[in-house]
């Protein structure tokens, strides 16, 4: 455990983001919080490790003087990638062939059609059950409150995580610092970094009222390529135009009418399928292998997935350290083959990760306020008016019409989240960095 807790410091270093808290350890290690925290004092003191802050503040780095193994891609890192079946390691053989060598293949349908939800299974049962029982949240909550929770670092994890597959540039802690400036700077980069936080917002305020329908993935698809198609008439629109992907024998349908009839068969049958987890995975791979948009379609198959879990309160899916080429060739063997065998081994060990970070961030909350949670919704309104419509804090209490006996108890506790309030956690209470900057700006009026 301590050579891999230096490995994983150093590899953040290198990709600019020295500095990360235990918790954020843990998860990149699969571990426990508590098994890392005890490996990590002794190199504290020993000087291999420097730590800097308090409580829950405290973050670590490498020491300078630490020698740090050389960069390898995760998934060859002994013990910290996927454990890849003989089914998926013949099929990465045979997609390893020159291009020339493989067949030339179109869309088949029948991958979609000879599917019947709560029969038949692309994950294996077994595994798309111990999953879910494993991912979901405990006791009876409202979809979407597990993602609402762990909000804030969800929108960091999977923003930055989809976006480096798609070859982004940014390093996570360059990430996090746009996000808290939300200034892109003409790059494209940051656009689809910031495209990609709005998308994960706009899932986590949706999902719960609209569910799993085909508008909702098409609003998704607007919101995560806006300002990066040519033809701004594609945000959101069944393709009528030629796709061609790079580096495989594969060529999507080109028949418009096709691609409207199967994405509403493949989200009907998703919505069909008991098992969220299951049908996570079910979308994933189809919404890819379908291509039904101009561009953008693996990054709206990635936040897809996430639909399923959050109406039924399982840990989000954030594709976390992923190596991109184990992606590709998981991508390849759905195009090419309707072989989803790496694709089952690199979801498996990217959903244990996102189950096991997401479970020590809740830990690392403790124990929720009662008083909070009973005003969650109250204060959700009470903010948005007072930041959004300019309205005062007696105001926007009083729009509440709330019994008065609890007028004393919620009164200190806006007071309170209305001084914490700031750029960085607004997004909690469905707030743009722009409207909470403005209200900064006014002087906070309340």
């Amino acid at each position: 455990m301590k050579d891999d807790i230096l490995a994983v410091l150093g590899r953040n270093s290198a990709q600019g983001n020295p500095w990360v808290s235990s918790t954020e350890l843990a998860g990149q290690l699969s571990a426990s919080w508590s098994t890392v925290k005890r490996y990590l004092d002794p190199l504290v003191q020993g000087g291999e490790v420097l730590r800097e802050g308090k409580a829950r503040a405290t973050r670590y780095r490498i020491a300078a003087a630490t020698p740090v193994a050389p960069a390898v891609p995760i998934s060859s890192m002994s013990g910290a990638g996927p454990v890849w079946s003989t089914e998926s390691q013949k099929l990465r053989n045979g997609l390893s062939r020159p291009l020339a060598a493989r067949d030339i293949v179109t869309y088949e349908r029948g991958f979609v059609d000879d599917y019947v939800p709560n029969q038949s299974s692309l994950l294996p049962e077994t595994l798309a059950t111990t999953l879910a029982e494993e991912g979901r949240m405990k006791g009876q909550q409202p979809a979407a409150t597990y993602a609402r929770k762990v909000l804030e670092p969800l929108l960091l994890d999977l923003s930055w995580s989809s976006s480096r597959l798609e070859g982004n540039r940014y390093s996570l802690l360059a990430t996090e610092e746009l996000f808290k400036s939300g200034a892109t700077g003409g790059d494209m980069d940051a656009v689809m970094l910031l495209n990609h936080k709005a998308a994960i917002e706009f899932l986590v305020d949706a999902v719960p009222e609209y569910g799993l329908i085909t508008a909702l993935i098409r609003n998704l698809h607007a919101v995560l390529m806006r300002d990066l198609l040519a033809d701004a008439s594609g945000l959101g629109s069944i393709r009528q135009k030629v796709v061609n992907i790079s580096d495989t024998a594969y060529i999507p349908t080109q028949v418009p009418s096709l691609l409207e009839q199967m994405f509403e068969h493949i989200v009907a049958k998703a919505r069909q399928i008991k098992n969220p987890v299951e049908s996570a995975f079910f979308l994933w791979v189809n919404l890819a292998y379908l291509q039904p948009f101009e561009d953008g379609n693996k990054r709206t198959s990635r936040l897809s997935a996430n639909i399923p879990l959050m109406l039924y309160n399982c840990a989000p899916l954030s594709f976390l350290d992923v190596n991109a080429e184990d992606y590709a060739f998981a991508m390849m063997g759905v195009y090419e083959h309707r072989d989803v065998a790496l694709a089952v081994d690199l979801f498996e060990w990217s959903y244990r990760r996102s189950i096991r970070k997401y479970a020590v961030t809740l830990e690392a909350m403790g124990v929720p306020d009662p008083v909070r949670l009973q005003f969650r919704e109250a204060l959700n309104e009470a903010i948005g008016s007072i930041v959004r419509d300019r309205k005062t804090l007696d105001e926007a209490v009083a729009a509440l019409f709330l019994p008065e006996d609890q007028v004393g108890a919620f009164q200190p506790l806006l007071d309170a989240e209305l001084r914490t309030l700031g750029l960085h956690n607004c997004a909690r209470y469905r707030l743009t960095l722009g409207q909470t900057r403005q209200w900064i700006e006014a002087g906070r009026p309340q």
